[in-house]
């Protein structure tokens, strides 16, 4: 039985590493890097909360959530499981036997902004447009699950306008010139992937808001679903995106 090779560009240490040749781009990436032991301690002690996901893989299996408490003890989340450790020691441990071979990546955690008390992150669609210029053709909200840490589809989020999202923490102002920015950066960040991946003519860029309303990018997604865009009431992005991604693929 032949086992299924996963293309470079799936891999989110390779997107990484791409993005950071970027210097405007790189401002926005959080710390990230190899698991192992010492990434490990050294990360959860200097920001008291971080995500452990795999290398590859997509719809946010696999992902763990980890923090160190107040009295020195470990806690993490896998789905809706917290399992909670005195010592350092035990923690690694437990952690290593859930990744076992598999490459997984740590990342600095973000204190994402809430909504009704359930995290949410945005989701920016980029495509080249039959000018041959890209655009960000869509931009939505991904209410997470309330027991769960990511906030994919697949994993029980729930797609939602930006507006409703971000109605309590900006003025509709501050929520144009948002948008603006994210825009911004999505266009950005696919102009730097199509150096490597030339033949690509959409990316879904995943970022998350902090509590300064800074974004950061958690993941850029080389083949993002554009039905998501399909689940709001006003449907003039999902026929945008469409109309879109119709056109690329009949090149």
């Amino acid at each position: 039985m032949k086992t299924r090779t996963v293309p470079t560009g799936q891999s989110k240490w390779y997107k990484t590493q791409l993005l950071l040749k970027n210097n405007t781009i790189k401002l926005f990436i959080p710390d990230t890097r190899k698991f192992n032991k010492r990434n490990l301690e050294q990360m959860i002690r200097s920001y008291g909360m971080i995500y452990i996901k795999p290398e590859r893989g997509t719809y946010g299996n696999g992902v763990i959530r980890a923090e160190q408490g107040e009295h020195r003890g470990f806690t993490y989340q896998y789905e809706e499981t917290i399992r909670h450790f005195d010592t350092f020691e035990a923690f690694h441990s437990s952690l290593a036997k859930k990744t076992g071979r598999r490459s997984y990546l740590i990342q600095k955690g973000i204190h994402l902004l809430k909504h009704n008390g359930r995290r949410f992150d945005i989701r920016v669609m980029v495509q080249l447009s039959p000018k041959g210029v890209w655009e960000a053709t869509g931009i939505i909200g991904r209410l997470g699950h309330p027991r769960k840490i990511v906030t994919n589809y697949h994993s029980g989020g729930k797609p939602t306008a930006i507006e409703k999202l971000l109605s309590t923490h900006l003025t509709s102002m501050q929520l144009a010139q948002l948008t603006g920015e994210l825009n911004r950066l999505g266009t950005r960040i696919a102009a730097q992937m199509q150096k490597t991946f030339p033949r690509h003519r959409q990316f879904g860029v995943d970022v998350g808001l902090d509590r300064t309303l800074k974004p950061w990018i958690i993941e850029v997604n080389m083949n993002p679903d554009p039905y998501i865009f399909n689940q709001l009431k006003d449907k003039s992005m999902y026929r945008r995106v469409m109309r879109y991604r119709r056109f690329y693929l009949k090149q």
